[in-house]
């Protein structure tokens, strides 16, 4: 029997998202910092030349001894990874989005992008590709389980996983027995860029509780599970 990958719990996601978030602040106090000293700089350079007032320039024997420091400016800060970092643990996927009118769905529960081949998600269907990382909805609130969803899927392209597996449970414990959470993860999954396909997992996986997702490899990282 192989070994189930680790399932990233609620406080894990919870963590991920706290630590970027306290990574963006501290980046960007410091180049408010920055900004603050390159302001008092020029204050106190002003200063400066209003009290010495006009000079005369250097003979050209002193000029020529003279030594020329190179400014050191503040460290660059990247900006548009934290943005991005940011938008990915805050975006908003909507529940009003409907899969069936943009992508190639079955009656099996399987999904594919253009581009994709069908072999790819017969792969998924059989349970060939290797899961590498799970998270567990199952019991989670709708905004809940919609933030933890869009953090798993963060951390599995910035890993380079190609395969994972979502639960979201079949719905036997809500209102009228209905799966609603399930129907709410087809809709997100569609939404993101990097969902390349989809199959229902195998029974001994979780059956119609779960879904075998398959990501887009992250740009210059080499992929982790064979095709």
């Amino acid at each position: 029997m192989s070994k189930k990958p680790p399932k990233l719990s609620l406080n894990d996601l919870a963590g991920l998202r706290d630590t970027l978030a306290k990574e963006t602040a501290a980046r960007e106090a410091e180049r408010v910092e920055a900004a603050k000293r390159a302001a008092q700089a020029a204050r106190d350079a002003n200063v400066f030349r209003d009290s010495i007032g006009d000079i005369a320039p250097l003979s050209s024997k002193r000029a020529v001894e003279r030594v020329e420091h190179p400014r050191q400016p503040p460290a660059p800060v990247a900006r548009q990874t934290q943005e991005d970092e940011a938008a990915v643990l805050y975006e908003s996927l909507s529940d009003e989005f409907d899969p069936e009118a943009l992508l190639d769905t079955d009656d099996r529960l399987s999904y594919r992008r253009p581009g994709i081949s069908h072999d790819t998600v017969l792969k998924l269907q059989r349970g060939d590709w290797v899961v590498q990382a799970q998270v567990d909805l199952h019991g989670m609130r709708r905004d809940e389980a919609r933030e933890a969803l869009s953090a798993f899927l963060h951390d599995a392209v910035k890993r380079g996983l190609r395969c994972v597996r979502v639960i979201h449970g079949k719905g036997l414990g809500s209102i009228g027995r209905e799966p609603v959470l399930k129907d709410k993860v087809r809709s997100w999954l569609a939404q993101k860029n990097e969902v390349l396909a989809w199959a229902q997992a195998q029974g001994r996986d979780g059956g119609a509780g779960a879904l075998v997702v398959l990501l887009q490899p992250s740009p210059g990282r080499p992929s982790r599970a064979g095709d």
